[in-house]
């Protein structure tokens, strides 16, 4: 995918639809082609098309692994806040001649596919150890 063309693209849909920052969609481009790089290396390959699930999935891998704890508030930033977003940008690139779809792909399928606070924040809780539990080592003492 040439970059040129996708910039442009992007700062034409931005104008457009002002809802989410140009660097929320070379995200979503960069996490596609995490996800057809890591469809790759598992040897599963059913076809060139990458469906909506699939698509979120690979978001939150790549959101996960490039923000840690502070995905959640990237993408706040970036005016990203659910699976419909997601899906929103990605009919926006396909308005734009960038992304492609299939007869089957529609925004519906991108609707609440997870809960971005769960999937972001989660991960990231501590085990459930609770902070007021007592965690000290117990040792015994014979004599």
């Amino acid at each position: 995918m040439q970059n040129t063309g996708f910039q442009e693209a992007v700062e034409t849909v931005c104008q457009e639809d002002r809802r989410y920052h140009p660097e929320a969609y070379a995200f979503l481009r960069d996490s596609l082609e995490g996800t057809i790089k890591r469809r790759k290396k598992s040897k599963k390959e059913p076809g060139p098309h990458v469906g909506a699930t699939e698509l979120l999935d690979g978001f939150r891998i790549y959101a996960l692994a490039e923000f840690g704890p502070m995905a959640l508030m990237v993408l706040d930033y970036w005016g990203v806040v659910s699976t419909a977003d997601v899906g929103q940008m990605v009919f926006n690139l396909v308005q734009a001649g960038i992304f492609g779809k299939t007869d089957e792909d529609t925004t519906e399928s991108f609707r609440d596919v997870f809960d971005f606070r769960e999937a972001f924040v989660a991960p990231f809780r501590p085990l459930s150890a609770s902070l007021n539990e007592d965690t000290s080592l117990q040792v015994e003492i014979h004599p």
